[in-house]
């Protein structure tokens, strides 16, 4: 406090000047009084806190810690610092958030399955497709017929520059190739029906040939992808899996004679 005389500084609880011994002016209801600072550590663990429940608890710890140091300095400050209720929420908030991470985690987590399911059963589509196009190039080159079912990966790959990755589906277990080939096709070559299937899926393995009794839907639970003669890709789901279309009819085959 400044003495009204001599102008000199004294301890805000004097009484006198301690230089010239002048009475001091107590502090009166006017006089302002400095206000208590909110506390920068307890805004940082509440604004921590509020985000927990959105990084899936990355802040919790430090929102915990700034709270509780927070709450250390307010006490010591005299009551210079003040925002013990921010850094209390700061604390609280975290372990109140957990049941609802719980539940967003509950809902989110079939969701993003499902998405996987689709998107391996796309990339397995994608895969037939490009080999159902590799077929038509090399019936195209060896007088409208199929590779042998004895030998069709390899003669894909060698004549046709069929990568290997093409062979293999996302959602299956590991192996070389993921498909196999309807030994009916073979003898009719591109003249068997347009809706017959031609490549289905199947357990790992290479130059795999056969019909439905080695056709799995375990790479996608559902159904499982085919290629057809025409050279569409269609995911059937297993109840549609007894109308495929395996062997030609007695006339479609008189009708494929003549060419062979």
């Amino acid at each position: 406090m400044r003495c009204p005389k001599c102008k000199t500084e004294n301890p805000d609880n004097a009484a006198s000047c301690w230089f010239c011994n002048t009475t001091l002016p107590g502090i009166t209801a006017s006089t302002p009084v400095s206000q208590a600072k909110t506390s920068g550590l307890a805004i940082a663990s509440f604004v921590l806190g509020l985000l927990a429940p959105f990084t899936c608890l990355v802040t919790a710890i430090p929102a915990i810690a700034l709270g509780i140091a927070a709450l250390v300095k307010i006490s010591k400050s005299a009551g210079r610092l003040k925002g013990s209720g921010l850094a209390i929420a700061g604390i609280a908030i975290p372990p109140a958030s957990l049941p609802v991470i719980a539940l967003i985690a509950g809902i989110m987590m079939p969701a993003l399955a499902r998405t996987r399911t689709i998107a391996q059963r796309m990339v397995c589509a994608n895969n037939m497709s490009g080999l159902g196009k590799a077929m038509l190039i090399y019936a195209n080159d060896y007088n409208d017929t199929f590779p042998t079912t004895s030998k069709w990966c390899d003669l894909l790959i060698e004549h046709v520059e069929v990568t290997p990755k093409s062979f293999i589906c996302l959602g299956a277990p590991e192996g070389p190739c993921n498909y196999a080939m309807n030994e009916n096709v073979e003898k009719l070559g591109t003249n068997a029906p347009p809706d017959m299937v031609l490549l289905f899926e199947t357990q790992p393995g290479w130059n795999q040939s056969g019909g439905s009794k080695i056709l799995t839907t375990d790479n996608h639970h559902e159904g499982c992808n085919i290629l057809f003669v025409d050279g569409h890709v269609a995911f059937v789901k297993t109840k549609g899996l007894q109308n495929l279309k395996w062997e030609a009819g007695e006339s479609e085959k008189a009708e494929s004679e003549p060419n062979q």
